[in-house]
């Protein structure tokens, strides 16, 4: 069976390197890494009096790994501006969080290498519980400064609204 229904002559899976993060319907700039999405599912033991001395299997309680998004530092203060919602120091009392809106559903969408959106992910509940303003500084490294954010989330799911495209041909 083909792994690609739309595409059956594609053999190699998508690439990890093209894809975009949107949050309150518009895409946030100059993310270059996002970390794995993530669900655990503990596991339940336990055995009746009367079974062999081996336990039994069942799922118990499923958890959500936080997300973290880097980019590099820039003027966008979109990161700082979620992270000042959940403890925005200073702000007075009564008003360092922001409990009407300091949650929000994001989107992650993955493109294939011809720039066309081939899955998503929906990602529930978020807010942001780390926020590095910028990352180590180092004289002797000549790699960009960077900030990040790290996304505590009730939960994820895949969109099934986006299905595989018709992938353009290249010859004439």
């Amino acid at each position: 069976m083909p792994q690609f229904s739309v595409n059956p002559n594609r053999f190699d899976p998508y690439k990890q390197f093209k894809w975009r993060v949107k949050w309150d319907g518009k895409y946030v700039a100059g993310i270059s890494q996002v970390s794995e999405l993530i669900r655990r599912t503990e596991v339940v033991h336990h055995r009746e009096g009367g079974d062999p001395s081996i336990s039994r299997k069942s799922p118990g309680k499923t958890t959500y790994e936080p997300i973290v998004l880097v980019r590099g530092l820039t003027h966008d203060s979109e990161f700082e501006k979620w992270a000042k919602q959940v403890w925005n120091y200073g702000a007075g009392l009564g008003s360092e969080v922001s409990l009407k809106d300091f949650r929000k559903d994001i989107i992650l969408e993955l493109y294939n290498e011809a720039g066309q959106k081939v899955m998503a992910w929906l990602i529930f509940r978020c807010w942001p519980s780390e926020y590095i303003a910028l990352g180590k500084l180092d004289a002797t490294n000549v790699s960009v400064a960077f900030e990040s954010l790290t996304l505590q989330n009730e939960g994820w799911e895949r969109d099934e609204s986006v299905t595989e495209p018709s992938e353009p041909s290249s010859s004439p």
